[in-house]
């Protein structure tokens, strides 16, 4: 039977922890997301979306997750930082745009494992200013609902 997150958060702050911080620095803004399972949540991030843990703190339910420049946290739900009740899908509003170079392997992946698109893939062009800012793009919920929109960059290009 598994214990109980640490609730205290010293405790949970300073608890025993795996990895070391990641590789290339800490980014200048990390989501932390709500996770109502750390293992489900993982197997998803990890298995499905090529992301890794930098570190976690296992007995905090805790993990700081990388792919190339990417970092996400996530920690199960201890009623520290909700706001309010916690009901699916987490993070109503909110869509995490996040660049890979290639978003062929995720989707290979989610295929295989008969994970929902929530957008399949397309290609998209928005205007910036004078020019046209391309990407290819599709957006997927982790198993919370949060909705994160992966994106391959195509470049640039004059208005049509």
């Amino acid at each position: 039977m598994t214990k109980p997150p640490i609730s205290d958060p010293v405790a949970r702050a300073t608890s025993d922890s795996t990895g070391s911080a990641p590789r290339d620095g800490f980014a200048d803004l990390v989501p932390e997301l709500s996770v109502s399972n750390i293992q489900a949540s993982l197997s998803f991030w990890c298995d499905l979306l090529g992301f890794d843990i930098a570190y976690d703190r296992p007995e905090a339910r805790f993990a700081y997750l990388v792919r190339g420049r990417l970092q996400v946290m996530l920690c199960e739900l201890n009623g520290r930082w909700e706001t309010a009740e916690m009901q699916r899908p987490f993070g109503r509003g909110a869509n995490f745009q996040m660049v890979v170079d290639r978003i062929d392997p995720m989707l290979r992946a989610l295929d295989h494992a008969k994970w929902p698109l929530y957008e399949p893939p397309n290609e998209a062009w928005y205007r910036v200013g004078e020019q046209e800012v391309g990407q290819r793009e599709f957006l997927v919920q982790d198993p919370d609902g949060y909705l994160v929109r992966f994106v391959e960059r195509l470049g640039t290009r004059a208005p049509l």
